[in-house]
């Protein structure tokens, strides 16, 4: 508005030979050009801040998504330790279960064993037994028939 005021009044200090008007509408349009040339340069000022302020406001964002990458790497990396750890320990756990199953597999096939060869032992006695029994009943037979032999021998 001040610019179209000043060109006014420069162009009729120029008709009317008023040369003060004349200066006085120049002045004010110059006036006029250097208040927008001011306004343009607050608001480039301005648009310079904002952008200044959002280039900084991203680095930050990008810092905080890096540190947040970085804490949950950090945490995978901590959840996959304590995986493999549960793992390895059911692992060796399962390992001792086989070597203690093994072991006593072993202790029962050790002491079935034994209970066979105490039977077999068992049998072979009852056998000698037996043996011993039916050479005493042959025994006794042998010396009833001598007996019997020297009964009539005499």
């Amino acid at each position: 508005m001040g610019r179209v005021a000043g060109k006014t009044k420069e162009t009729a200090g120029s008709l009317i030979g008023d040369d003060e008007l004349a200066r006085e509408g120049r002045l004010q349009q110059e006036a006029a050009d250097a208040r927008e040339e001011a306004k343009a340069q607050a608001d480039e000022a301005r648009q310079a801040e904002q952008e200044a302020e959002l280039a900084e406001e991203r680095a930050r964002n990008e810092q905080q998504r890096e540190q947040l990458a970085n804490e949950l790497a950090a945490e995978q990396r901590e959840e996959q330790a304590e995986r493999d750890r549960a793992v390895t320990e059911a692992q060796a756990a399962a390992e001792a279960r086989r070597h203690e199953q093994a072991a006593e597999t072993e202790r029962d096939l050790q002491e079935g064993a034994a209970r066979a060869d105490e039977r077999r032992a068992a049998v072979d006695q009852a056998g000698e037994l037996q043996d011993a029994a039916a050479l005493q009943r042959e025994a006794g037979r042998a010396e009833a028939r001598a007996d019997a032999i020297e009964d009539e021998e005499r």
